[in-house]
C-alpha cells in the first residue's frame, strides 16, 4: 500500500493535470481541430465538451466522495478518446501547431493512455 503523503501527492498531480488539459481545450481549440476523427459530428462542440469534462472530473477526484465515479467516468472519457489517437496514428505525420508528430509519436500517444486509464483504475479501487 502507498503511504498516505505519497499517494496525495500523486492525486494531486493527476487531478491537475486533468484541470490544465480540459483548460488547453479553450486555449488551443484550433489544436484540437488537427486531431479530431473527421467522422465526428459537431467538432467544435466535442472539443469544448470534452475540455469541461476533463476540468470537472480533474477536480471532482479531489474529493473522496467523489473520487470513485470521477475515476470512472475518466476511464470512460479516456476510452471515448481513442479514435482521436488512432486518427492521429493514421494521419501521421503532420504538423500539430509546431509540433510534428511523427507515426512514433503518435503510436507512443496509446500506452500512456493505458497508464492514465491505469491510474484512474487505482484511485477507483482505492479512493481513500
Amino acid at each position: 500500500m502507498i503511504n498516505r503523503p505519497i499517494y496525495t501527492i500523486f492525486l494531486w498531480i493527476y487531478a491537475i493535470f486533468y484541470v490544465l488539459a480540459g483548460c488547453n481545450h479553450f486555449l488551443s481549440t484550433a489544436v484540437y481541430y488537427g486531431i479530431m476523427p473527421k467522422w465526428l459530428p459537431a467538432p467544435g462542440f466535442l472539443i469544448y465538451f470534452s475540455g469541461v469534462l476533463e476540468i470537472v472530473l480533474g477536480i471532482l477526484l479531489l474529493f473522496r466522495k467523489t473520487r470513485k465515479v470521477a475515476a470512472v467516468l475518466i476511464i470512460l472519457m479516456l476510452i471515448a478518446f481513442l479514435p482521436a489517437h488512432v486518427y492521429m496514428i493514421q494521419k501521421a505525420p503532420f504538423l500539430l501547431g509546431k509540433i510534428s508528430v511523427t507515426p512514433f509519436i503518435a503510436w507512443a500517444r496509446l500506452p500512456f493512455q493505458l497508464l492514465f486509464i491505469g491510474w484512474a483504475w487505482y484511485y477507483y479501487k482505492k479512493p481513500v
